[in-house]
């Protein structure tokens, strides 16, 4: 067996099994002035939900129906927010990764209301991991007696978010590819996108929110430029040359730029090495922390205040995603760079690492799933 791939798969363990992945915090006060507010029109459900009506204008555009985008249409339009949600395929995704939501992930999923999602798509309950190296040395850990993660099709999985956002009456899901963002005075108005049929249409919100993945293409407008100081001349050179080519940055910090009337969230905006697995379980804190900044909020209208209120996100995220990502990065360091000797011992020192993790843990209980990691 490989010892690397099951190195690597031990790191989820180590942290997302026992993370509920940040604690309730404060929400600021949005400084719109209450007159310029106009309440959402909302109806009751059988159930005592409060929803929209979809007729007229949308709230919010979400580009993207993955595992962030549709839990949040889903948790947006259940705050009675009308939604849009514009994705590029509709079909069932057949992709090898997003096959294992960790401890944390599950917790973030049922807080959603989405639990159900996990029903009928053959997955499997996933309650420890073991590290073993080649020599057969075994170091077990278990997530707490009460959480546990699950392995699951990716595809199967995000199919049933759609369906779950779908069956709502102010969410309105269509396959589409967005081109562009719609800009007017500073402000992002909506997108430009294309239908299946191949028809160019626009669309308009108050806010409209990209979790389009790694492969994101409205990235780019919405994110910092950075460029290391030692790169300039070069980047300079390549710029008077022309023809320049780019690739998606498979590790990428959560840099935004303040953009009034647009947002990121997920893998958008932020990625790390694979090797933990961890980018569903960030993905689906985001919506949650998303929603309940929107949550006490009754008009998205006013952008300017909207982008200045929500600039508190990627602090509020931080405790989790800098965790995650620095465990990421550093797993991916030690088991994947190196080899003979320094390779063996780095994954000695792994499984040292994890022993005295592994007794802390089999010592506590369910109040062990830490609010911050």
């Amino acid at each position: 067996m490989d010892s690397k791939h099951i190195f690597g798969g031990v790191v989820a363990a180590f942290l997302f099994g026992f993370v509920v992945l940040y604690s309730s915090r404060g929400r600021e006060n949005i400084k719109a002035s209450e007159k310029n507010r106009s309440k959402k029109t909302l109806k009751s459900s059988g159930n005592g939900v409060c929803r929209s009506n979809f007729a007229g204008n949308t709230d919010v555009i979400i580009v993207g129906a993955g595992v962030a985008g549709s839990a949040l249409a889903y948790a947006l339009a259940k705050d009675g927010w009308r939604v849009q949600v514009i994705e590029r395929d509709l079909a069932e995704p057949d992709r090898i990764v997003g096959e294992l939501l960790h401890a944390g992930g599950c917790l973030k999923l049922a807080e959603l209301g989405l639990e159900d999602c996990l029903d009928g798509i053959d997955s499997q309950i996933v309650l420890s991991f073991a590290a073993i190296n080649k020599d057969g040395k075994r170091t077990a850990i278990s997530y707490p007696s009460n959480a546990s993660g699950r392995s699951f099709h990716n595809g199967r999985f995000i199919q049933k978010l759609r369906e779950k956002a779908a069956s709502l009456p102010n969410v309105k899901l269509e396959q589409g590819t967005v081109t562009s963002l719609v800009e007017e005075n500073g402000s992002i108005k909506g997108v430009l996108y294309k239908t299946k049929a191949g028809q160019e249409l626009a669309a308009s919100a108050s806010l409209t929110i990209v979790c389009d993945g790694c492969f994101s293409n409205l990235r780019r407008n919405l994110c910092n430029p950075k460029m290391p100081p030692e790169l300039y001349n070069a980047f300079i050179c390549a710029i008077d040359k022309g023809n320049i080519r780019t690739m998606p940055n498979r590790i990428m910090s959560a840099s935004p730029y303040p953009t009034p009337g647009a947002f990121l969230i997920g893998d958008s905006l932020n990625m790390r090495h694979a090797v933990t697995g961890g980018g569903m379980t960030v993905g689906l804190s985001d919506v949650v922390l998303l929603r309940d900044l929107l949550r006490p909020l009754n008009d998205l209208s006013n952008a300017a205040s909207i982008c200045k209120y929500l600039e508190s996100f990627c602090i509020l995220r931080k405790p989790t995603t800098f965790a995650i990502n620095t465990l990421a990065s550093t797993l991916h360091s030690i088991l994947f760079i190196g080899s003979g000797s320094i390779k063996e011992g780095n994954e000695r020192s792994i499984l040292q690492l994890f022993e005295p993790w592994r007794r802390v843990l089999r010592r506590t209980d369910g109040s062990s799933v830490w609010s911050q990691p």
